[in-house]
């Protein structure tokens, strides 16, 4: 039967307007982005069909676009609004990370910095530049690797810090292992970039490796 003969407080869009999206299962959300299912299928029974093919919501969601938009139901619109939705959430992240200090705060610098950098099939290393106040200034992606590792230069970290008019940072760089704890080559990365900032004054407060489901922080393993 079809969703629109469903009654009124079981259809997806009814639901999330009268009880919360909380209330949604994952197939629901996504029926709600899907609209229209396919012969013989709902837009509900189309998104299970979808989840249990890809692993889940979050694997579904990390294939890059263009096999998202080869799946079954989606093209070029339903693709965009869903990639539309992802980007929304980290920029809400972001925002409120913005909102005070990323130190009094470190589950949001690490909410935000996991919904950026995870699920990368290479590795990325990036930083969140910083007033004198640990007031978020900017989320910059500064080098791109391999599934291994990736080149970073601290002088160009040096000059992006400086063209932000930074007065601290927060290093972070994903595992696309998916195991988040540091390497030695991560350790021997860190002291170089404090090294090369502390020469213009400008401060590393932490490093954050992410990996699948968990991110470490230097600052709280006591390694900076």
């Amino acid at each position: 039967m079809s969703i629109r003969h469903w009654p009124a407080a079981e259809r997806p869009r009814e639901k999330l307007l009268a009880r919360g999206p909380e209330s949604l299962s994952d197939a629901e959300l996504l029926a709600i982005f899907l609209r229209t299912g396919t012969a013989g299928c709902n837009a509900i029974d189309l998104g299970r069909q979808l989840l249990d093919q890809h692993g889940g919501l979050r694997a579904w969601l990390d294939l890059p676009p263009a096999r998202l938009q080869d799946c079954r139901g989606l093209g070029a619109a339903t693709t965009a609004l869903l990639l539309a939705a992802l980007e929304l959430g980290r920029r809400y992240l972001f925002a409120d990370l913005q909102r005070g200090d990323a130190l009094a705060n470190p589950d949001a610098t690490r909410h935000f910095l996991q919904a950026r950098l995870r699920g990368y099939p290479h590795e990325v290393f990036a930083c969140l530049f910083l007033d004198n106040r640990h007031r978020v200034i900017e989320y910059e992606a500064l080098f791109r690797g391999t599934l291994d590792g990736a080149s970073v230069h601290p002088r160009e970290v040096v000059k992006a810090a400086l063209s932000h008019n930074a007065a601290a940072v927060i290093l972070a760089h994903n595992h696309p292992s998916g195991i988040a704890e540091p390497s030695q080559a991560d350790l021997h990365l860190t002291r170089r970039l404090r090294e090369a900032l502390g020469l213009v004054d400008i401060r590393v407060l932490d490093h954050v490796v992410v990996g699948d489901g968990e991110a470490i922080s230097f600052a709280e393993r006591g390694l900076l």
